[in-house]
Parts: C-alpha cells; structure tokens; sequence
C-alpha cells in the first residue's frame, strides 16, 4: 500500500509526540494502521508525504543509490540571479559536502493552485521574495533550506510536491489518497 500525503505546515512525520505540550502528528490525518513514513519533512516544511506498510518500496523511494527526484516550491527572500541559479545547478558546498547538481527554475509567481500558508510567512516590504522550483536527487536534513542559504536566498516556505512519479495533484492539506 502507497499513501500520498499532503503535510501541513507544523505537523510532525510521525504518529506520536512525546513533547509538552505535543505537537500536531500525522495521527491526527491518516487513519491507516501499520504505515510508516518513506521518508521526512520538516516540521515547517509542507507538501507530499509518501506513507506504506512496503519496506522494500520504502527503501526504492528513499535510498540515495536510487536517486529518486524530489520537486520543491521554495519561497525565499531576495531575487535569484543568473550566477545563484547556476550555483544550484552545479552543486553547492554545504557543511557535509557538496551537493549533487539539481534543477533550478525561477517562477514568476506562486502557482495558482497553492493553497495559503498558516500560519502566513512573513512579509517585508523592504524585501523582495521570489519562487523557485528545485528538484534533487539526494536527501540530505533540510538539504533545500541549506542549498538556498548557502546562494544567498534564505527559505520562507518549503512544499515538496513530487517525489518521482508521485505528485500532490490536487491533494489539499491534511487530505489523503491511496495508489
């Protein structure tokens, strides 16, 4: 069994929270007994989830000997010029090593089928924002955020929605379906 999962902003990637007071799990959206995560998003970051009860599917999926594309929406703060593109189609240098060269693409505004942000991230008036998508074929702790730092463009918002051949297609936050 296969589950796409669209995570909301501040929900954990997984079915239990031990802090005080806990935080928002996937618990509270999918009903399904005995799947587990293939893979993980940060608790700020958004988008597709894949869930199954597959662990050799599990490994397919996350392994980075299979190099599945991951697609993100990034907004971040500033403008990307010609030279930042180039830098995260080539590969950055991050604290545990180079990244794997990844597809870099500037939006010109947020697709109109994203959904807004609650909480809504911050807004500077002072300071540009622009929308990327990026896809990599790794999956290193909160390797975007990093990679886009790391070229002088700081993330607001993160929303995964591919990993290989799945995709959010329409699924709204916290909605669930199987394939």
């Amino acid at each position: 069994m296969l589950i796409l999962f669209n995570k909301p902003y501040g929900v954990l990637c997984q079915f239990t929270d031990r802090s005080t007071p806990p935080r928002r799990t996937l618990a509270e959206f999918v009903g399904q007994k005995d799947v587990y995560p293939a893979g993980r998003l940060d608790f700020d970051s958004e988008g597709l989830l894949l869930l199954t009860d597959d662990g050799a599917l599990a490994h397919r999926l996350t392994d980075p000997r299979h190099k599945q594309p991951k697609t993100y929406l990034v907004q971040v703060e500033g403008v990307p010029t010609r030279g930042t593109l180039d830098s995260l189609r080539r590969g950055v240098l991050l604290n545990d090593g180079p990244t794997l060269p990844a597809q870099a693409e500037v939006l010109e505004a947020a697709p109109e089928w994203l959904w807004p942000r609650d909480p809504p991230v911050r807004f500077r008036k002072t300071v540009p924002d622009s929308w990327l998508r990026l896809t990599i074929r790794e999956g290193r702790n909160r390797q975007v955020r990093r990679m886009t730092a790391a070229v002088g463009l700081p993330t607001l918002r993160l929303i995964r929605e591919r990993i290989g051949d799945h995709a959010l297609d329409g699924l709204a936050p916290g909605q669930w379906r199987t394939e």
